[in-house]
């Protein structure tokens, strides 16, 4: 019997028009999850020598972790209430923003321990959400960057025109986090000599290179009617002006800590250190609150408890388990993959 060949090569185009819309991945060992695996079985052996390990590698990383903490010297001031006037203590807010007031605050502090330099001069606020959404978004990396994108102030209402002379000008830096740039400054006397608080390098230095402009200056900066915090020098590049940089680096929580300075003498214990602090920074009118701190370091950075403590908690942990397992294995021994522990072994008219 002869085949019809119109048939034929009509099976042969459904074939070949079959193949071309099927979906089917074209075979691999990777996409058929069939490569060389390791698939480890967790003896109680491995998982007794792991716990182990974990614990002689983070106890004694913790234990450093946690002397290099305690070697740090810090000294704490709270100043915002202890430098308002006793006419003021009732009404800050109206001290604060009154212009006429005396703002200057000096205080004794003590050193404790030797402060070993370089010492690390903070100003500490509490209750300053610089995290907050609006706030975190005013500003233009941009205008920071280069001086031909000073108009690019579409992020910074309200900060980003002024009026002047009838006419709208730009202000650079815009933004609400450039505008509540901290301004209170502080002077520290040693046994009646001045101690140099020492401003440079105080940014991270990718900051200073790639994020502020060399040719970007401020321009209507803090011209406006209401002032929001420290004016800058309007002959310096926004790459030379470090306090604003380290302003610029929003902290994630409300208590944060920022750079202000470094003193590079030592300071011995029992020193008592004058300071005198310019107190102008707001924040009586949201409840926060601030603080000086002088601080040395460690190879660990500064004081931080918490990591050397979770350390030492993990590795004890680990340790515990170690020993239980230990216990278990030696007490109650059992062969490894024993099929008399299973449900249906155990049980076997269970499954009727």
């Amino acid at each position: 019997m002869s085949t019809d060949p119109s048939t034929s090569s009509a099976a042969a185009a459904e074939e070949k028009s079959n193949k071309r819309k099927s979906k089917k991945p074209k075979y691999s060992r990777f996409t058929q999850q069939e490569l060389p695996a390791w698939q480890p079985i967790l003896t109680p052996r491995w998982v007794i020598t792991i716990f182990t390990l974990i614990a002689l590698v983070f106890i004694p990383v913790g234990l450093a972790a946690f002397s290099a903490s305690q070697r740090v010297v810090e000294v704490e001031y709270e100043y915002d209430t202890e430098c308002i006037p006793d006419s003021y203590k009732d009404n800050a807010t109206a001290y604060i923003k009154d212009d006429n007031t005396n703002k200057t605050c000096t205080q004794k502090l003590s050193i404790k321990s030797r402060m070993q330099a370089p010492i690390f001069v903070y100003y500490q606020l509490d209750n300053f959400y610089q995290n907050h959404r609006r706030y975190v978004k005013s500003r233009s990396d941009e205008q920071l960057r280069t001086k031909d994108k000073e108009n690019d102030v579409s992020s910074c209402s309200p900060e980003d025109y002024v009026t002047i002379n009838n006419k709208s000008e730009p202000i650079v830096p815009c933004g609400l986090i450039a505008w509540s740039l901290f301004n209170d400054t502080y002077k520290i006397q040693n046994k009646d000599k001045e101690v140099v608080i020492n401003k440079t390098n105080i940014a991270w230095a990718s900051d200073r290179t790639t994020k502020f402009g060399s040719d970007v200056y401020p321009k209507n900066f803090q011209a406006s009617g209401l002032i929001g915090g420290a004016k800058l020098d309007p002959t310096k590049p926004l790459s030379e002006q470090e306090d604003l940089i380290v302003w610029m680096r929003t902290a994630a929580l409300p208590k944060f800590r920022k750079l202000y300075g470094k003193i590079e003498t030592d300071l011995e214990a029992n020193d008592e250190i004058v300071v005198v602090i310019e107190n102008n920074y707001n924040t009586y009118e949201f409840g926060g609150k601030k603080s000086l701190v002088l601080s040395t370091a460690t190879w660990i950075g500064g004081r931080n408890n918490f990591l050397g403590i979770a350390y030492v908690v993990i590795g004890s942990m680990s340790l515990l388990l170690a020993l239980g397992f230990l216990l278990l294995y030696i007490l109650k021994p059992r062969p490894l993959g024993d099929p008399t522990y299973l449900s249906w072994n155990k049980n076997p008219g269970g499954l009727r």
